[in-house]
Formats: C-alpha cells, sequence, structure tokens
C-alpha cells in the first residue's frame, strides 16, 4: 500500500471538507491511495471512510469532484458499499499506440497511470474491486466483482456511484422522456437537473468537464440524477421489472468517465473513451469502408414520399432505379431506399417481414441494376420496437443482403418504448444490439443504427458499426411542431453528443425552403452552414440528404463530392459551446485538409491559423462561405467560393453569418486555378 504522509492526509481531509452540505462526516482517513496521471496535472484519491468507498478529482491542484460515494446494492440486501478494508492494491502504467479502422484520428495514443483497489468486508464476507485510470485529460473507474457467496446470479437494484462537482452550469438533456435522445439541449445549473442523459458537459470554474461511460456491455446504460448543489449520481436506466443489471459474477462494470480540459474545445480530441474499450475482434476488416450516400429519405420527411403503401410510395423499383441513376452522375457511391419491405402500413410493429418485399419493389432486380451502374445500395431495417420479431429473421435478413452485395444497413427502433414496456437504452436493448452487431459482422454487414443505444465505444470492438443517431438530426427540421433545430443546436452537439461517438446527423440539404413550400418547416442554417457540417458533426456515413435533383448542377455540391469521411487527424481550432466552432481535419486517403466553421444565430469574425499545414508548401485553399448580404432568416441560399493560395503562415479570416458557416478543402497549390 502506498505510504502516506502527514502532509497528504491533510490535504485528502481537504478534500472530504469542499463535500456538499449534507454529506457524511468524515471520520478517520485510515485507508487512502493517490493515482496520478502520467504528467502528473490530475490526481485521484480513493479513500475508505468509516468502510465506506470515496473518491475524489484534482485538476492542477484545483477540485474537480469532491469526495463522492462508490459501491453496488443487489437484491437480498447484498450490499457492496460498506464495511469495507482494503485487502490488496497495484499499480500499473501503460503506453501504447493503436490504429483505428476507422476514424476521426487514425493513430491513437493510450497512456495511463491504473490502480486496482481490492476490498473485502469480514463482516458480510463481501469482496469488490475498483479499477482507476488518471489520464492527463480525464479519469475513469469500474467496478469488478468476483465470484462469492450469494452472488453468483445477481440481480442489481443500484448502483452508488456519485460525482459531486461544484453547481456550475451544464449542457445536458433530460433522461426517461419520449423521443428518446432526441432533445434539445439546456443550459442550466447542475442544480436544475432531474435525470439527465450522458454525455454531460459541465462548465466548471477552472476548466470544462464531460461526464459519460465506456464499454457498456451486458449492462445498463448510466443517467445522471440530481441531487442537489451540484451533486449527480448514476441512476441505471431500469428494466421494465424496475431490476437495474441481471447476470452472474463474476461482473465487470462499464468505465465510469470524466473527460477534463481547460477549454471546450479540449474535449472535442478526447479519446478516452476510445482507449477503454477492448481492440478490434474482427480479423478481417478490409470490407468495412466509410462512405457518402443519398436516399428517398428527406422526401418522406417533407411529405413528398410515404413508407407505406399508396400513390406516393417511396420505395418503388422505378424511384430506386432513379436514385441509383442520380448517385451515378453525383459520384457519390451508395444509395438508401427505406420502406422496401412489408409492413410499413401502420400500425407498425411485429408485421415487419424484412426478406420480402411489397409489390411495387423488385429487390433482386434492384441490387442487380445497382451492381451494373457501380452503386452500393443501403438496406434498411426498420424495427419500431418489435424486437422478439426482428430477432427472429435478423439472420436470414443478414443473409439476403449479404448474398445480393448490400454490405451497409440502417437499423430503427422508432417508438418511446420497445416490447415489453423496455427503455432503448436499458439492459434488454444493450444485449439486444450486442446481439445485431455480432450478427451483422458474421454476414460482413455495416450498421447505422437509429433510435440507438448511446455509443461508448464499442466501435473500437465491432468496427463494423460505423455510425448511430441518437440526438436530434435534420429531420426535426422537416416536421418538428415547435418549428425545427434552432440555429446554436448544431453548435451545442459536437460539445455534448459528439464527445461519445458519430452522428448521423444527415446535413446537406440545399434547398433550405423546400419543406415550407409543402406545408412544412424550413431548414434553418445558411447553405455555406450545411456544407460546413460535413467538417464539424463527426460521421464515416455521411447523408447528402436533399432531393438529389437540388444538387444537379449546383456549384456548391462539389464540396460534398470532395469532402473526407475518413481521417489521418482531428484538430480542434476554436469554438465555445451553444456559439460557435471550428474543426479541422486531414484526409486519411489523400493527406487534404478540411475545415468547418460554424455559429449560432449571430454572425461572428473568426481567425483560423493554418499552423497546421506543412512548412515550405504553398497551398490553394477553396472556400465555400456566406455571401455579405447571406443571414439563415432572410437571406440562407446565397454563399461564395473563392480560392487562395495560403501556407503554414496563413491566417483565414471567417465571416460567418447569422445562422451560417464556411467550408474548406485545402489542396495542393497547383489544383487552384
Amino acid at each position: 500500500m502506498l505510504t502516506i504522509t502527514k502532509a497528504l492526509i491533510l490535504s485528502i481531509a481537504c478534500f472530504f471538507s469542499l463535500a456538499t452540505p449534507g454529506s457524511a462526516a468524515v471520520g478517520l482517513l485510515s485507508d487512502v491511495e493517490v493515482l496520478t496521471s502520467p504528467s502528473g496535472n490530475i490526481e485521484i484519491s480513493f479513500l475508505l471512510e468509516n468502510g465506506k468507498p470515496f473518491y475524489a478529482v484534482r485538476e492542477s491542484g484545483r477540485s474537480v469532484v469532491t469526495a463522492s460515494q462508490l459501491g453496488l446494492l443487489f437484491q437480498n440486501d447484498i450490499n457492496l458499499d460498506r464495511n469495507f478494508v482494503i485487502q490488496s492494491s497495484q499499480r500499473a502504467t501503460e503506453l501504447r499506440h493503436w490504429e483505428q479502422v476507422w476514424g476521426e484520428q487514425r493513430l491513437i495514443k493510450d497512456h495511463f497511470n491504473e490502480l486496482r483497489v481490492s476490498l473485502s468486508s469480514a463482516i458480510e464476507n463481501r469482496q469488490l474491486t475498483l479499477v482507476f485510470r488518471a489520464y492527463d485529460d480525464g479519469i475513469a473507474f469500474r467496478y469488478e466483482v468476483p465470484q462469492q457467496p450469494g452472488l453468483a446470479s445477481f440481480i442489481m437494484t443500484r448502483e452508488i456511484t456519485e460525482f459531486a462537482f461544484a453547481n456550475n452550469k451544464a449542457w445536458w438533456i433530460p433522461a426517461y422522456k419520449n423521443d428518446r435522445y432526441e432533445q434539445l439541449y439546456q443550459n442550466t445549473q447542475l442544480s436544475d437537473i432531474e435525470f439527465a442523459h450522458t454525455p454531460l458537459t459541465i462548465e466548471g470554474d477552472n476548466g470544462f468537464y464531460a461526464v459519460h461511460e465506456a464499454a457498456v456491455d451486458d449492462y445498463a446504460s448510466m443517467t445522471l440524477k440530481g441531487e442537489g448543489n451540484g451533486r449527480l449520481s448514476c441512476d441505471l436506466v431500469p428494466w421494465a421489472d424496475g431490476s437495474k443489471v441481471k447476470g452472474r459474477t463474476p461482473l465487470i462494470s462499464p468505465w465510469r468517465t470524466i473527460q477534463i480540459g481547460r477549454r471546450a474545445v479540449d474535449l472535442l480530441t478526447n479519446n478516452m473513451t476510445l482507449n477503454l474499450n477492448e481492440p478490434n475482434r474482427l480479423a478481417d476488416t478490409s470490407w468495412i469502408k466509410p462512405q457518402k450516400y443519398i436516399g428517398i429519405w428527406w422526401g418522406m420527411h417533407i411529405g413528398k414520399f410515404s413508407w407505406g403503401n399508396g400513390p406516393i410510395h417511396g420505395a418503388t423499383t422505378e424511384r430506386a432505379k432513379t436514385y441509383i441513376d442520380y448517385a451515378k452522375s453525383l459520384k457519390i457511391p451508395a444509395v438508401l431506399i427505406e420502406g422496401w419491405n412489408i409492413g410499413w402500413d401502420f400500425p407498425w410493429g411485429d408485421r415487419f417481414d424484412f426478406t420480402h418485399a411489397t409489390p411495387d419493389f423488385d429487390l433482386h432486380g434492384v441490387s442487380g441494376y445497382a451492381r451494373k451502374q457501380g452503386v452500393q445500395l443501403i438496406g434498411h431495417h426498420e424495427t419500431a420496437g418489435a424486437i422478439s420479431n426482428y430477432e427472429r429473421q435478423v439472420d436470414d435478413a443478414f443473409k439476403l443482403y449479404r448474398d445480393l452485395g448490400i454490405r451497409i444497413v440502417k437499423t430503427g427502433y422508432v417508438g418511446n418504448k420497445v416490447e415489453g414496456g423496455e427503455w432503448h437504452h436499458g439492459q434488454f436493448m444493450v444485449r439486444h444490439h450486442r446481439l445485431i452487431t455480432e450478427t451483422a459482422a458474421r454476414y460482413g454487414i455495416m450498421l447505422n443504427i437509429h433510435e440507438p443505444i448511446k455509443d461508448t465505444g464499442l466501435r473500437r470492438t465491432f468496427p463494423n458499426v460505423l455510425t448511430r443517431e441518437g440526438a436530434r438530426g435534420t429531420e426535426w427540421d422537416a416536421w418538428d411542431a415547435a418549428g425545427g433545430n434552432p440555429p446554436n443546436h448544431t453548435t451545442i452537439i459536437p460539445f455534448t453528443r459528439g464527445l461519445s461517438g458519430p452522428f448521423d446527423y444527415t446535413p446537406g440539404i440545399f434547398d433550405l425552403l423546400t419543406g415550407q413550400r409543402l406545408g412544412f418547416n424550413r431548414v434553418w442554417t445558411t447553405l455555406a452552414k450545411q456544407l460546413a457540417l460535413y467538417v464539424v458533426i463527426y460521421s464515416p456515413l455521411q447523408m447528402a440528404a436533399d432531393l438529389p435533383e437540388n444538387y444537379v448542377g449546383h456549384p456548391a455540391f462539389k464540396f460534398i463530392q470532395d469532402v473526407a469521411v475518413d481521417w489521418e487527424q482531428t484538430l480542434a481550432l476554436n469554438g465555445e459551446v451553444g456559439s460557435y466552432v471550428t474543426i479541422a481535419r486531414q484526409a486519411r486517403a489523400t493527406g487534404e485538409w478540411f475545415i468547418g466553421s460554424i455559429t449560432n444565430q449571430e454572425s461572428r469574425q473568426i481567425d483560423v491559423a493554418l499552423d497546421f499545414l506543412e512548412a515550405g508548401r504553398t497551398y490553394c485553399a477553396e472556400i465555400y462561405r456566406d455571401a455579405p448580404d447571406t443571414h439563415y432568416v432572410t437571406n440562407p441560399l446565397t454563399f461564395e467560393i473563392e480560392r487562395l493560395l495560403v501556407t503554414k503562415t496563413s491566417i483565414l479570416s471567417m465571416a460567418l453569418a447569422a445562422g451560417g458557416g464556411q467550408a474548406v478543402r485545402i489542396v495542393a497549390a497547383n489544383d487552384c486555378f
């Protein structure tokens, strides 16, 4: 065990004195362990106070999390939260680099110090191990429960994990509401939270913090319950019967994570969630290919087409072939056709048939035509939450797609709950998504999951999970009764939902007023901002979401054709949550750089230094920007294209219109004019 100095004990006692009112008084500090990050800037203290486990976190000598309790409770009055002593502790340091199959950063550095604390209770004959990792940009910890009497099988009733922050402001969405994660973000004091999903992002007195989790596998998703005065506690999404987690020991919980940055943009390139997941388990990943696609999707949301049968049924053989032709001419590699299978007529549910087409759709004929045109078809499986119906058919459905050469499938789980009254993000659905992920991998299928369980980094282990929804995307701009996504929505997403992983936001609407003309909403951005979203909001599967006829001959469409979907590296250049953000990414295949900068409802001037470029070279910057008279309300469609020679010492002065943005491609100088 670590030797504890008197000064250190006094310092740790100070941590406990900062606990929020109502927390337990501190007893004798006889069991203490301290772990620091590799650079020494972050410190985790673990303590037993009268046999109860607590932790605290400091960054550069400043408090991040004050004394916060840990523990697990199970049925039959089995409690792993009290009467403990430290049985042993072990320390380790890891420094390794690994390569993503695809991602926002090809090479990932994984550098941490680890502390394993094994606890035992002679009074209750219980054992629990806590594992802590300290990174230079955050901390993580998890529970490990070995086999022991009375816990061969278990039903967990509570995870006690607390996060005792100061009562700062946070950006968050409520949990246990209709529409799952598809809520507008609120910016309030932590004390205003009842229940919130993660990632939850906090602006502290000395920096920014994001609370999330990593490697959720056969466990319930974590929400955060507000306990008042800045203190949050873990609230596991329950089964319909009220249980939290069911299983057998040994049990390994997900990692509980706190990302830490001095600036908000420091959070955007934090790789801790990925690092905390297991390495890739797929022996062959050559078939996993990030790409762009078009589809009939937007036409459905603005009422031009229907999912169900009828006079405007979207998924007809003729329309599918037309879209394949569009994809070929627009140089977009893939097409998504939704609503081709039986079961789309209301009510949706267990009538969905995933291997038989409607009378007006020839699946084999369309797939053959796509192959002949060199275009990839994307399959679609909407379940409407009828999980058993889908699981019964999924092997046959994936086999059918594989045999037809269809390698990407968009899945969906529309509904406020799934069958049996289960939440979308409890252990029931965690298990389901794991089954679908592994089954898809077995058939060589990539996934785009809508109405998903949130991303906790499992894409590292199963890189066939390309992207997912899990937040309000562009579809809300079509039919939301409140008017759609406000201009600041996409300036919040990178700092919140975006911290968990790729997001199929479906950008690229060029005719921003189409829905309005058809009796629906309009999109509250400028056209240049739609381009910038391809860089700002990360996804390895990006949709050009508008009706394809709106792209034909449009000069701005060249940026969508050119922008990459797989990256060598990503840089967060500037930004403030809810106001603006600028991201630069270097394409993995070509080495070209792309920059996206967006703002909220306010216009602003942003200077972007190009000091990330290679010294001694001259480049061409292709700039797609708002025009001087552009405004997201009154004049959203105007834009300008300019080409400039730039070098490493250049500074781009970006004028972003209200609700606007700017998209930049940086290529070799000889491609400029």
